[in-house]
């Protein structure tokens, strides 16, 4: 048997730390301007990178990095208010008074977002798990203290576990449905949503005379609108249970 020193000498040397990726200049977008860059190897976290317009650049989609899943969905979640102007990212640092370290720390918010009347909101992303420790909850606070009014008018907390598989996945697809521009399909659905009998999403498309295919994207843009209820967790189809919201 070999001894303990042998054995060592057969295990691979350890990973070295690499940089964070760079992603190389997209003609027509804009590059990204947030002040970390996420995109860091991680065997536990999935990155995402997407290019995204909002009426603050103009209508030009512009270069977003997002520490996972969760912070992407928060972002495309956000992004489906047509009360939204703008959408920040990896936000420079806010310095605040840790209470419990006594000294002073640089927090980087996951998002700010700014309101076509001007208003802004700085958005801290955390998990569950975290946001029940006492700790964790000193820290907002310490955070939320330090936060002055240039730099956002008000802080909130988002959960992440409320953010689950299928939710994430609708939202995607409805973020790609509200890129499709259709005022016929979504004006005759609402119609019928509004003055016919239905209780499933295939129902509804049935009392539609156009393509189905057209009647299901007009139908998840008006989910996506708030105009039409379904269950965000559960993977919106045919099947879907579907309302009028009130």
């Amino acid at each position: 048997m070999s001894n303990y020193e042998d054995w060592l000498q057969d295990q691979p040397a350890p990973k070295k730390e690499q940089p964070a990726l760079v992603v190389a200049p997209i003609h027509g977008v804009l590059p990204y301007a947030g002040a970390l860059n996420p995109l860091t190897r991680s065997d536990t976290v999935k990155r995402v990178s997407t290019a995204l317009a909002t009426p603050m650049t103009g209508g030009i989609r512009q270069l977003y990095h997002f520490d996972g899943e969760s912070e992407y969905a928060v972002a495309l979640d956000a992004l489906r208010s047509p009360e939204l102007y703008g959408l920040e990212v990896q936000l420079a640092p806010v310095y605040y008074y840790c209470r419990r370290q006594k000294g002073v720390y640089p927090h980087h918010f996951d998002l700010r977002l700014t309101f076509r009347d001007g208003y802004r909101r700085a958005v801290f992303v955390r998990n569950a798990t975290s946001l029940a420790r006492r700790e964790t909850q000193d820290e907002i606070d310490d955070i939320f203290a330090a936060v002055t009014e240039d730099f956002a008018d008000d802080c909130m907390v988002v959960c992440t576990d409320d953010y689950t598989r299928a939710y994430r996945d609708n939202l995607r697809r409805i973020w790609d449905y509200l890129q499709v521009s259709d005022d016929d399909a979504d004006a005759l659905v609402e119609d019928a949503a509004r003055n016919t009998s239905y209780w499933y999403l295939s129902d509804l498309i049935a009392n539609c005379d156009m393509e189905p295919w057209r009647c299901y994207q007009a139908a998840i843009r008006l989910i996506g609108q708030n105009v039409l209820w379904t269950d965000m967790h559960g993977v919106i189809d045919y099947p879907s249970r579907v309302a009028l919201n009130a």
